[in-house]
């Protein structure tokens, strides 16, 4: 909100920032582990006295120049200039904390530079012993490289302290930060040894090919086991949102992990059999192959742990659309549009509705949502919604998706995004309910209200002809049926009405005045204590009694609360009570 919004409504910012840092990632990971493998490369061509695994190091250390030194520090600018583009408030919240790390991560950087080319261009021309130990300067200084790096981007994930704080060893050193880098230290040599297994597919010698297959798919196997390990440990220590959403509750999330499951076995097969059981397979397509099934599970990797932090990016601090945890409620009370800085209309009225609202929909929305593009469409996510549902639904919107940040702003500017989505960009109808204080609401509105929002009515055809009394059951567990929904938390009215409607019994919803006593029993007391239990309990106690009893259940039993309906209600359970000693089920 401090900061202009570069709108790009059908791409997407949040899909460059993954197309350019997942490449890189990819790259960056392999200076790091192709540093140890052309080390260890070359030591097996010493060992072994063999000239054709050297010219193979040295070609493959030409290759790897080439690749981390160009492509490697192009993208690396890139990520640089997308993010300060899609995300210049997280940019600047970060460099502002961790400059220093930056400096000195540069400054690592330069010695990987330096010693990359030394490495290449005095292979051969100086001693084994000192052509090694320039080996070991460039891997060390590549992967105190990753350390800092881990450090700083492991705080968006994993803050700790430091979210209340800002203390820099505090951030730096975050919850995540070991079992971050042993985790990318294990997956850069895994990286490294997909490299090598590429390298070899082009090596015209046979029996180069061969050795040197193998020894990329021990690397690899070897590596990916600890990936693995070190994968659950770093699973571990993420705070218990996160683990959620890893574990299934981001449709994000979810949506990737098949294919990432896919790249890893794939990867692991064409090891196993290509680079093992028979090397004579690993030819340029397989291992072209085996380069796209890493940058998968690569890829998946990181787009996990950037959808982890959902509803943030930087945990538990700011969230995805660049407003701070800290703000919401100032924002709350005071407007969400008269604080943005890059906005045309400050206050919403009549007349620009769907212009506020809009504007409202890219500095609030627009981070995750594209307009009519293949990456969280809108359009798609909102297709069945009313006016009247998004109204109802922006208030309670990270209550239902907790990896989706909360609507920030007034009522009134909430109803204007709302109108935006609903009327300009779906074209729909946008009228304000009617107001009737003395009217109870019916079927029809607390469907709109409570449900549209997630499902059409079609979709819930199944439900008509059903009882109704099965109907209110179900929506008092719904949390039972998926972890996602909520128990409709209506009245016993409201849940006879949505019943009733949803089971196309709607005509009997409108006639239905009297309040439902046996319908109160189910919500209020049946989740201890059953119908048939409560005959000798209650026994010969009269009616008004059993009502008084009801607004002291505590001093019955200490683990009761009192009754908590209205006086309607209480009655209303009472009558029910006492109808059971005379039969009443």
């Amino acid at each position: 909100m401090n900061y202009p919004v570069w709108y790009l409504p059908e791409t997407g910012g949040g899909f460059l920032i993954a197309l350019i840092s997942i490449l890189h990632v990819f790259v960056s990971h392999f200076a790091v582990g192709g540093g140890l493998y052309l080390i260890y490369a070359e030591k097996k061509g010493l060992k072994e006295n063999s000239q054709p695994i050297l010219d193979f190091t040295k070609k493959h250390a030409r290759f790897f120049l080439l690749v981390t030194m160009v492509f490697g520090s192009i993208s690396g600018v890139g990520i640089w200039f997308i993010i300060a583009l899609v995300n210049p408030a997280a940019t600047s919240l970060l460099i502002h904390n961790f400059v220093f790390a930056w400096a000195i991560e540069w400054v690592f950087f330069t010695v990987e530079i330096g010693a990359a080319f030394v490495y290449y261009y005095m292979f051969g021309r100086m001693d084994s012993r000192t052509h090694l130990q320039v080996g070991w300067l460039y891997f060390i200084a590549a992967w105190m490289s990753l350390l800092v790096i881990n450090g700083i981007i492991g705080v968006m994930l994993t803050p700790g302290s430091w979210a209340q704080d800002m203390d820099f060893w505090a951030g730096f050193f975050n919850p995540s930060f070991f079992p971050s880098l042993v985790f990318r230290t294990f997956i850069a040599l895994m990286i490294a040894a997909c490299y090598g297994f590429l390298s070899a597919s082009f090596t015209a010698d046979a029996g180069t090919r061969i050795s040197m297959t193998r020894f990329s798919a021990k690397w690899a196997l070897v590596t990916l086991v600890f990936t693995l390990i070190s994968g659950l440990w770093y699973l571990s220590v993420l705070p218990d949102q996160s683990q959620g959403l890893v574990m299934g509750k981001s449709p994000t999330i979810a949506a990737i992990q098949p294919l990432t499951a896919a790249g890893f076995v794939s990867f692991l097969l064409l090891m196993l059999v290509a680079g093992i059981v028979r090397p004579s397979l690993n030819l340029k397509p397989v291992a072209g192959l085996a380069m796209i099934s890493a940058l998968v599970v690569m890829g998946g990797f990181e787009w996990t742990r950037e959808a982890a932090r959902r509803p943030y990016v930087i945990n538990g601090v700011m969230y995805s659309n660049s407003i701070m945890k800290k703000d919401l409620a100032a924002l709350n009370d005071g407007g969400f549009l008269r604080s943005a800085l890059w906005v045309q209309n400050k206050e919403v009225s009549e007349e620009n509705l769907e212009l506020a609202g809009e504007e409202i929909f890219i500095n609030q929305c627009y981070a995750c949502h594209t307009v009519g593009g293949i990456n969280n469409d809108i359009i798609a996510a909102t297709r069945t919604m009313s006016y009247r549902a998004l109204v109802s639904y922006l208030k309670k919107i990270h209550e239902l998706r907790y990896f989706m940040p909360p609507f920030v702003g007034t009522e009134q500017e909430g109803r204007a995004l709302a109108a935006y989505i609903a009327g300009g960009l779906h074209g729909k109808e946008v009228q304000e309910p009617q107001q009737d204080a003395g009217s109870v609401a019916k079927g029809p509105a607390l469907f709109e209200e409570n449900c549209a929002s997630c499902h059409a009515l079609e979709d819930l055809s199944s439900l008509q002809g059903v009882a109704k009394e099965e109907i209110v059951a179900m929506l008092r567990t719904l949390n039972e049926i998926s972890e996602e929904m909520e128990p409709f938390g209506g009245s016993v009215e409201a849940h006879g009405q949505l019943a009733a409607f949803l089971g196309g019994h709607t005509d009997t919803a409108q006639q239905e005045t009297a309040i439902d006593g046996k319908a109160i029993f189910e919500t209020h007391c049946r989740l201890c204590h059953g119908v048939e239990e409560m005959a000798p309990m209650i026994g010969n106690i009269d009616r008004q009694e059993i009502f008084t009893l009801l607004g002291r259940l505590d001093q019955l039993e200490s683990s009761m609360p009192p009754f908590g309906g209205t006086a309607e209600e209480q009655e209303a359970l009472a009558d029910f009570l006492a109808s059971i000693n005379q039969g009443g089920k």
